[in-house]
């Protein structure tokens, strides 16, 4: 399985004037094998759902419940959030000078399985998986990030959710700043995980974050959801993300004004 349910979620995040909160009781059920779009207005609230399912400790749950496969994650730390199956590819993947990506992505395999994984063979697949995404193998050498480009640093992340082969995976806003191409192939990325499954699982579940339509036009959600106010406050199919793109989000962001 790799099912995520989150129940009346609300969540503070600390700024200079105090704790602000921001999500206002959110319920969602992402079942194994499915991939939800989470879509809405800057300001919604999308990211910080992303970080605070994750345990950023900027953000903090005030009462709710968020599971994976059964597993309480929010009495979890971050590094046993991620060993119960839970990814987060960022929205600004942080540059780490002096951290070779191989190694880096060698010592997080190796947190997750508790065996380090061989070095001959490591290679190779670091190698493997960059040339999915179309990064020269010499990257496995540079440090983690550091002087990549935008499309490089998402095309990574997908390198690491290959490599990791989490559960589940929350991409937040990885179509960001990317070009046609980059985006091509970090949504092929995504399907390849999408469909393959982890031990015990027919297929891997993902939460993608967006502002855009343009990602969804490779990557085919189960659901879409609209994002107001820290709040679900509408669900569909595919085509509400069509009815998105033709419309806006100015009468979900009315309707909860009024409400």
């Amino acid at each position: 399985m790799s099912e995520l349910i989150i129940t009346d979620l609300h969540v503070d995040v600390e700024t200079e004037s105090g704790p602000k909160q921001i999500l206002n009781g959110v319920t969602l059920r992402v079942g194994t094998g499915e991939v939800h779009a989470i879509m809405g207005p800057n300001g919604s609230g999308k990211s910080t759902l992303a970080y605070a399912i994750a345990g950023h400790p900027k953000y903090r749950i005030t009462s709710g419940s968020v599971t994976l496969d059964g597993v309480e994650l929010t009495e979890l730390g971050v590094a046993e959030r991620a060993k119960a199956g839970l990814f987060l590819a960022m929205q600004y993947p942080i540059e780490v000078p002096g951290v070779p990506t191989t190694n880096f992505l060698r010592t997080a395999a190796t947190a997750l399985s508790g065996q380090a994984p061989k070095v001959r063979t490591w290679a190779k697949q670091v190698n493997e998986a960059m040339g999915r995404v179309g990064l020269d193998p010499s990257f496995a050498a540079r440090s983690l990030n550091e002087g990549f480009s935008g499309g490089e640093k998402k095309r990574n992340e997908i390198v690491q959710l290959d490599l990791l082969n989490p559960a589940f995976a929350i991409l937040d806003e990885i179509d960001s700043g990317l070009d046609i191409d980059a985006l091509r192939v970090v949504a092929e990325g995504i399907n390849r995980f999408a469909a393959q499954g982890t031990e015990g699982s027919d297929q891997h579940s993902v939460l993608l974050i967006t502002h855009y339509t343009r990602i969804l036009n490779y990557v085919r959600p189960t659901f879409v959801h609209v994002f107001v106010g820290g709040q679900v406050v509408a669900s569909g199919g595919p085509e509400l993300a069509e009815q998105l793109e033709a419309e806006g989000y100015d009468r979900f962001v009315q309707a909860a004004a009024d409400a």
